[in-house]
Order: structure tokens, then sequence, then C-alpha cells
């Protein structure tokens, strides 16, 4: 019986930790920055003329987390299930559950499915966030597998402005509690997305400039591989530099609370959190001013 026990204990922390390799680079720049938006998004509803969420703040917190790592499980995991995705890995990100062999590619397709699914059943039952993970199926399978992320380096970041306004109002909906007036969203928080989605688009290369050795060898047209390394890093510090005055001016933000992040020829992993960490300082900030009529 104890052994029993100690042998699914061992499968389940194995798998749990096969999991979490799956998503550990997108913890920082997904994961937390999705859940804090929604959290203290929920905040603002007054603001933002949505209701009032009902659930106290740490339950809402759970819900947003929960909603976002079920959507991003099998997207990441149909980020990495193709022979040229686990080539691309064994030199980028060597420590990834498939170029370590951890799993195999069967098992990883069907633990992708089960996901899918999982995310589509709660969503149902939460009837919250549904649109959005679903809208991540198309979006992620072209992304994926069909050159969204390989063809051109507008098409590429665009794309992952799409999933990032996915995962921010998906889990916004959860932490509310109710489904956003997609189409008819009140114009404030209309703009802030809009305003994000820029942000995301034109820095989201950032994250590009220590995969070039990978993209290089699947052929993938990264800004970085297109224009060269030093100009991807000027394409990204120049609007870095434009919405660190645009992000704090429309919430009205005391500007010395804007953090600025250098660009030089460090470790460039580190890059891509900046802007993620600017419009979190940002939304906190905004909230606690505006949280009371």
């Amino acid at each position: 019986m104890i052994t029993i026990l100690h042998t699914t204990l061992h499968t389940l922390l194995y798998s749990i930790h096969t999991l979490y390799f799956f998503i550990a680079s997108d913890f920082k720049t997904i994961v937390i920055p999705s859940t804090i938006f929604g959290l203290a998004n929920s905040f603002a509803a007054q603001p933002y003329n949505l209701p009032p969420p009902l659930t106290p703040a740490p339950t809402r917190a759970l819900k947003a987390l929960t909603w976002t790592l079920l959507t991003l499980i099998p997207f990441a995991i149909s980020n990495q299930l193709s022979p040229s995705a686990i080539a691309e890995d064994t030199l980028n990100k060597p420590w990834r559950p498939l170029p370590q062999n951890r799993l195999t590619r069967t098992q990883a397709k069907t633990t992708m499915l089960t996901f899918y699914a999982l995310s589509q059943i709660h969503a149902l039952l939460t009837r919250t966030g549904h649109r959005q993970s679903l809208a991540m199926i198309p979006l992620g399978t072209y992304y994926n597998h069909f050159g969204g992320a390989d063809h051109h380096p507008l098409t590429r970041n665009l794309t992952n402005a799409a999933g990032y306004l996915c995962f921010t109002t998906g889990a916004m909906e959860v932490a509310l509690g109710c489904p956003l007036p997609l189409t008819h969203l009140p114009p404030r928080l209309a703009a802030w997305l809009l305003l994000l989605a820029a942000v995301v688009s034109s820095t989201v290369h950032l994250q590009d400039l220590y995969d070039q050795d990978g993209d290089r060898l699947r052929a993938r047209r990264t800004l970085p591989l297109v224009i060269g390394d030093s100009a991807a890093r000027w394409a990204a510090a120049l609007p870095m530099l434009l919405w660190g005055v645009v992000c704090p001016a429309f919430w009205r933000v005391d500007p010395r609370l804007t953090i600025f992040g250098g660009v030089d020829d460090g470790d460039s992993k580190y890059d891509p959190t900046c802007y993620h960490w600017n419009f979190t300082i940002i939304t906190w900030h905004y909230v606690w001013k505006r949280r009371l009529p």
C-alpha cells in the first residue's frame, strides 16, 4: 500500500513538474501579468461602468490564475510540439520537457488536447473567459503550425498582441465574475486595451533576442534576424520610451512611478519584463486611486 502511494505521489509530482517546464518561461510574461491585470481591473469595475465583483480579492486572484494556466498550458504544448520546435528548444531551451525526453510527442499531444478540453469545460462552468479561451485555439494553431510565428516579424508581433489581449481580458472576466461586453466595451477600457496591444506588438520581439540561434536554425523570420540585433533593440527601446510617457499620462499617474529598462548588450532574457512591469505598476496605482468614489 505504501509503495502504491509512493509511486502515485512520484507520478503526480513528475507530471506537475513536466507541466511547469512547458510554461516556465511564460510565468513572467503571461501568467503573472495576466493574473495581476485581471485582479487589478476587477477593482476598477466602477470607473469602467461594470458591475462590481461579488467575491473577495484572494478568490478572484485564484480564479484568474486558474483560468490563465488552463488556457496557457495547451497553447504552450502546441508551441513546443513539432519536430522543428523540439530542435529549436534543444538549442535555446534544453530544459523543456520534449528535449529532456520527459514524455513522448504522442503523450504531449494527448496532454494538450486534454487541457484544451479542460479549459473549455472550466470556461463554460464559470461562464467567463469562454470566448477568449476558445479564440486561443485557432490563434495558437495559426501561430504555432501555419506560419504565424515564422513568416514575417509584423505578423508574429501582431499575433502575440492578439493572444495577449485574450489572456488579459479573459483573466479580467474571470476576476469580475461576468463576461465583458466585448462588442461595446466602455470607452476607457477599450482605449486601454488597444494601448496595451500597441505596447505588446511594438516590444514583444525583445523575447526573440536570446532565441536567435534556434530561430535561425528553424528559418524563422523574427525581427532580430531580419533587421539585426542592435536595430531590433532600438526598435523596442524607442517605443518603450514613448509608452513610458503615454501609459502614465493615460491614467494620470505620477511619472516618477514609471520604470524604464535599459538597452545594452547584457543578458537580454530579462528585457521583455520591462513593459509588463510598467503596465502593472500603472494599473495598480490607478486602481488604488480610483477604487473609491
